[in-house]
This record gives structure tokens, sequence and C-alpha cells, in this order.
């Protein structure tokens, strides 16, 4: 249980901060953006906040069967105009009541805006590198996005309580365990894509 419990210190806190930020709803179709360890755990969110349809972007198998084990409905690997033209495909042409901003690129950003139906939210949580945000995704269709550092303590009562009881397992995240005098190598794993989240261990 040691994985799960400090998953909910930051990525699954983040994760839930993405879904409840994007205003997910029981039966709701979301996007995630992004395919990291905060991606996953916000699909694991959306799932756990009942939505009926879970798209998740993705090029990594592994990262793609991980997210089908956390509750994801579909897997989009395309990104940009290929990638929300997808989405749209899915969504009878209308895009996601919710959209999980995982990543905080510029791209990741638009893909993000785009991929909403009109009115629809989008959680933003991926630390931001982004030049400006295109009002033409975002004004004229009445997307708004919201989220930003995520208040992980005021969600840590409930996500333990979801843990404990067994309803959900987000310490499979990690995937690679290491002492922990092998940190850099951890953080090199992350880097290189050749694991989704490190574990170290005293």
């Amino acid at each position: 249980m040691i994985p799960s419990l400090l998953a909910l210190s930051d990525v699954m806190g983040t994760g839930w901060h993405a879904a409840v930020s994007a205003r997910v709803r029981e039966g709701g179709t979301v996007v995630v953006v992004g395919d990291g360890a905060v991606g996953l755990s916000g699909v694991l969110a959306a799932a756990q906040l009942g939505a009926g349809r879970i798209i998740a972007m993705s090029r990594h198998a592994d990262r793609q069967a991980l997210a089908r084990e956390f509750g994801a409905t579909d897997v989009v690997a395309e990104r940009g105009d290929e990638g929300v033209e997808a989405v749209k495909e899915l969504t009878d042409g209308i895009g996601a009541d919710s959209v999980l901003e995982c990543v905080g690129t510029q791209d990741s950003v638009v893909q993000a805006l785009r991929s909403a139906r009109p009115g629809g939210m989008v959680g933003w949580v991926g630390v931001p590198h982004v030049t400006e945000l295109p009002q033409e995704h975002m004004f004229w269709r009445n997307v708004g996005p919201a989220g930003g550092v995520a208040p992980v303590r005021a969600y840590l009562p409930d996500l333990l309580a979801r843990v404990l009881d067994g309803s959900m397992d987000p310490g499979r995240v990690f995937d690679l365990t290491l002492p922990l005098e092998e940190a850099a190598e951890g953080y090199a794993a992350m880097d290189e894509r050749r694991a989704i989240k490190s574990l170290l261990r005293p």
C-alpha cells in the first residue's frame, strides 16, 4: 500500500485537482492530455468521479495499457489537428465536456482547449510553459480554463479513504523502484520515458 499512499502526496492529488477543476461529472465525457503519472492519475480520478467516457491521449503502449486499467474507454495517439479530429470523431463532432491538461506546454494547452466542447471546462494542472492563451479557443467557444497548483491536502481525506477501502490503487503509476542513492537514475528513466514514475527506497 506504500506506493498508493505515496501517490496521494503528489500525483494523485494533482490529477484529482485537474478533474475537479474541469468539472468532471457523472456520465460526462472526459479527455486527458498527458500520459505521465499526473495524467494517468487524472484518468483514475475521472473514473472515480463517474465519467461515462474517458479518452486518454497517449503514444506509449505501456501507458495506454495502464490508462485503460485505470478506466480509459478510448485512447488517441495523434496530436495537433489529427488529435483534435480524433477526439471529435469519438464525440460526434462536439468535443469533450471536461478536458484535463496535465503537461503544461504551449501545444498541450492548445490541444486541451481545442478538444473541449463549446461550454466545456479545461482543468489545467500542467506546470505552465505557455507564452499566450489562444482566445479563439476560449472566448468565442465559452471554454474556460481552471486549476493551478493542486491543494492536495484538501483532497487527502477523501483520497485516503478510497485507497484504504480498495476503491483505487494509484500507486500503480510507480513502475520503477530504486534505492535512494540511485535517485539520478530514477529521474533519467522518467525523462527518457523508460519509467512512468520512480519510487526511491532508503
